[in-house]
């Protein structure tokens, strides 16, 4: 176990208590709770993904005269984007820091309420400034969600499967990219939806499911490991010990003796102060693994997809209306990465394939950008090349928040997710745009090839320090990857 060398300052614990629970969760085999855990908390990726397609597929249509709202898409792409990303990073940062503090089930049910909220607030929209209020509260609520389930994930999946799963779950958002690209083309019929109410429907469609998985989340525990180290222990025993007696009903045979026991001081609440010294200070190799695998993501992305459909329209002379099929196909390949690839990570190790999906998407990425300089590609042949890169890239992107999930100590980790996530994301929906929007729209082969570079050259670095940092992290339990701030015998044998 990574060791914490100060001591726990007293007057933040509550009392000292030895517990199994964490070695009780990690041998429980696969089940239907487990299934009920990933549908209740995982969904969301897929409302996330619908939400962000639908937004910039109906630009055009919102900018249109008839649709009820007075706006440009230049704005719907640009001032009502950067404030989904701002809220996003913000909302993160803020619901990170209350996870830890309250809770993961009540932060999860919070933020789901706050994106359901925002997003039929969205589809009443009369005014632009309402239109750009309630896309940062979008991204506000959905932000949150990222901190709080990425925890809940972590904490309540057995260690032999924890890494295939956050990678699907994470990779989900695919499925609802898909699922938007393709409503949007029914929604802006004109022959089936009036101008002023097809857009509309598409944001309340959201709502309606979003509600259906508020319905199945109700029923999503709270975590025990959070329960144990924050005074209370006697929950976290009889929720471990209820999933025990269905588990052992549901498989006809009685579950294996856990593997150890773990000694803690019980506390109320981690200062902010002691996080940020956590992350930085006794970790500071896996912030910088965290920061290099994030920022190496969101460029490739948005090299890649930022510019997606004003290359095959400047390029390729694909109609715009045609597009939304184009994406469909690549965010395919997005989520066949996380699911084909997973199991590997828990088998396999996560050095070796974090390293290496993220290396071959760089390279990959380099050569499309060569082929497209020579103008070798067509619109098929050019798609077909970004879903190749993508189906390798989507596994490593979803390792990032795999990695940053699961290196650091319990009391910090939805502190540390929503940090990362919220870099990434502003490195991405900032400083991406801000270097890739001249190069991809500017008719200049040269200059959009220079944009791949820049996404493959970053992705490579990455993969680079993720073959040197990366933390041995498979079906190992997350007290062994990172010893709990609260534990009260540390081991002495260091820090990476």
């Amino acid at each position: 176990m990574a060791s914490d060398s100060s001591p726990v300052p007293v007057a933040a614990t509550t009392g000292t208590v030895t517990t199994a629970v964490p070695a009780r969760l990690d041998r429980l085999p696969w089940s239907r709770w487990h299934w009920m855990i990933v549908i209740g908390l995982g969904t969301v990726w897929i409302l996330d993904g619908l939400e962000v397609t639908i937004v910039g597929n109906v630009a055009g249509r919102l900018a249109e005269e008839g649709s009820g709202l007075d706006i440009t898409a230049a704005q719907v792409t640009g001032i009502a984007a950067a404030l989904y990303v701002a809220g996003a990073c913000l909302g993160a940062l803020f619901f990170g820091w209350l996870t830890d503090r309250y809770g993961r089930k009540r932060l999860f049910m919070v933020t789901l309420v706050v994106y359901l909220g925002a997003t039929a607030m969205t589809a009443l929209s009369f005014e632009s400034w309402w239109f750009f209020l309630f896309r940062f509260l979008t991204g506000f609520g959905i932000g949150g969600e990222y901190a709080a389930i990425n925890s809940a994930i972590d904490e309540l999946i057995p260690s032999l499967y924890r890494g295939r799963v956050d990678l699907i779950i994470n990779g989900s958002y695919w499925l609802g990219a898909i699922g938007g690209a393709l409503l949007s083309v029914v929604m802006l019929d004109t022959d089936i939806f009036p101008k002023n109410l097809g857009w509309r429907l598409s944001f309340a469609l959201g709502v309606v499911l979003g509600l259906v998985v508020l319905l199945v989340r109700r029923h999503v525990p709270e975590s025990p490991r959070w329960q144990f180290i924050h005074g209370r222990q006697e929950d976290a025993e009889e929720l471990v010990s209820s999933v025990e007696r269905r588990i052992e009903q549901e498989k006809g045979e009685p579950l294996p003796p856990p593997a150890g026991e773990i000694t803690v001081h019980q506390r109320k609440s981690i200062g902010f102060g002691l996080i940020a010294r956590t992350v930085f200070g006794r970790y500071p190799r896996r912030a910088f693994l965290g920061l290099a695998l994030f920022i190496g993501q969101a460029f490739l992305y948005n090299a890649v997809t930022f510019g997606f459909g004003t290359i095959l329209t400047t390029f390729f002379d694909v109609p715009t209306g045609n597009t939304g099929y184009y994406f469909a196909v690549i965010a395919a390949g997005n989520f066949l990465g996380p699911l084909l690839l997973g199991k590997l990570f828990d088998t396999v190790g996560r050095r070796i394939m974090i390293s290496s999906t993220y290396l071959l998407s760089g390279v990959l990425l380099f050569g499309t950008a060569w082929l497209f300089d020579q103008g070798s590609l067509t619109a098929t042949t050019m798609t077909a090349c970004w879903c190749v890169v993508l189906f390798f890239a989507s596994a490593g992107a979803s390792s990032a928040y795999l990695t940053v999930s699961e290196v650091f100590p319990m009391e910090t980790r939805a502190m540390a997710i929503a940090f990362f996530y919220a870099l990434g994301t502003a490195a991405g929906g900032i400083s991406g745009p801000l270097i890739f929007a001249d190069l991809t729209s500017s008719g200049v082969v040269g200059d959009t090839a220079l944009a791949f570079r820049i996404g493959a050259a970053l992705m490579c670095a990455a993969g680079l320090v993720a073959a040197f940092l990366a933390v041995k992290a498979e079906r190992r339990s997350l007290e062994d990857i990172a010893e709990p701030l609260s534990a009260a015998k540390p081991d002495p044998a260091g820090t990476r």
